[in-house]
């Protein structure tokens, strides 16, 4: 097999640079049961998709959940088709508990798209006889299944090869979308530039100039501050698990976190460089705060409250429009999404916003 470094020495070689914003991509109409999910991404649910008339059955009572898993072979994993999702992991185990969470963020999402489409609809790219490999969108595409059934067609973006950077094409096309679980943007980022290194590395042994910092976040697609908030997040081990497990924390309070206790573990052993085990110290100790001062994320006590709208069009352009784009002001990086009362907050200054907006129009 060969290797990610073989790979861009070789494309390096032929065309000298490698451009990151001219890949050829179409949009088209695919049959679902011709698109398979990335076992390799964050955000991958270990699934076996049934057939409509299956999921019908199940649905209907006449097939047992047993049977289903017998006829599958989805012991450990969770089968999926039209209007059913059916959690074979072993229950009350912490594997089980996850895919329930996820299930339950995809039903939701189902549930939109029966009312409106999709504004960014799935990006996959060919693999061979017909096939196509999920790059980014796998919780839409399991959306799209539960709604529509394994037989239905549903809009793609289509590239026309596999990226050779393909992680770093995943946080690219998932970069400016809010609403993504801070888990998987972590281990998006961190599998990204894990391919980077690689790619630096690789233009060094041709004789390149190795990528600079600059270079990395244009790649990126993200700003210099936002750069630095995922290198210190993902700096220490705990920091991810904490984020697996569930804790509901901004990311910009959990770098205050790891800062401030590297600062205080430097000042206290008078260093200014760490070692590996100064870093086993730090981050024993960022996970002792992680766990003592958040929650795990859990639902909300009260329900979410839309404030009185006035105006037809305002539903339409809410409906219609994808609010973390619009300029409300709010800063969704730091919305607290466990704190009913702040998602209220935000909703009804969207819904100012867009009633303001409509008053100048008309």
């Amino acid at each position: 097999m060969i290797s990610l470094e073989q790979k861009v020495i070789s494309f390096l070689g032929k065309n000298k640079e490698m451009s990151f914003k001219d890949e050829d991509f179409s949009y088209e109409a695919i049959f679902l049961c011709n698109v398979k999910p990335d076992p390799t991404n964050a955000r991958y649910l270990p699934t076996v998709m049934i057939s409509d008339e299956d999921a019908a059955l199940f649905v209907n009572r006449k097939i047992s959940k047993r049977a289903l898993a017998k006829m599958y072979d989805a012991e450990g994993l969770v089968l999926v088709g039209h209007n059913c999702f059916i959690n074979c992991l072993p229950h009350g185990s912490s594997d089980w508990k996850k895919a329930n969470e996820t299930i339950h963020s995809i039903v939701d999402l189902a549930n939109n798209l029966a009312m409106s489409e999709i504004i960014q609809v799935p990006t996959v790219y060919p693999i061979h006889d017909g096939q196509f490999q999920i790059l980014t969108g796998h919780r839409r595409y399991f959306a799209l299944l539960y709604t529509y059934g394994i037989n239905s067609v549903s809009q793609f973006k289509v590239y026309q090869c596999e990226p050779i950077l393909l992680k770093t094409k995943q946080f690219q096309e998932n970069a400016s979308r809010e609403e993504l679980p801070q888990y998987g943007k972590l281990v998006s980022f961190n599998a990204a530039l894990l391919e980077l290194q690689t790619l630096s590395d690789a233009r060094l042994r041709l004789g390149l100039k190795k990528l600079t910092v600059r270079d990395t976040v244009s790649i990126l697609g993200i700003s210099m501050g936002s750069f630095d908030n995922y290198k210190v997040l993902t700096r220490y081990p705990c920091v991810l698990s904490a984020y697996e497990n569930g804790i509901a924390l901004p990311f910009m309070k959990a770098k205050k976190i790891v800062l401030t206790i590297e600062e205080q573990y430097k000042e206290k052993h008078d260093k200014s460089v760490l070692n590996v085990t100064d870093k086993q110290h730090i981050n024993d100790e960022i996970d002792c705060v992680l766990n003592g001062t958040t929650q795990k994320a859990s639902p909300p006590h009260s329900a979410f409250k839309f404030k009185k709208i006035n105006s037809a069009n305002t539903i339409k352009t809410l409906f219609e429009s994808n609010i973390f784009q619009l300029d409300t002001g709010i800063d969704w990086q730091e919305l607290d999404w466990g704190k009913t009362a702040d998602v209220n907050a935000a909703l009804a200054k969207v819904i100012d916003y867009l009633e303001s907006h409509n008053r100048d129009i008309l």
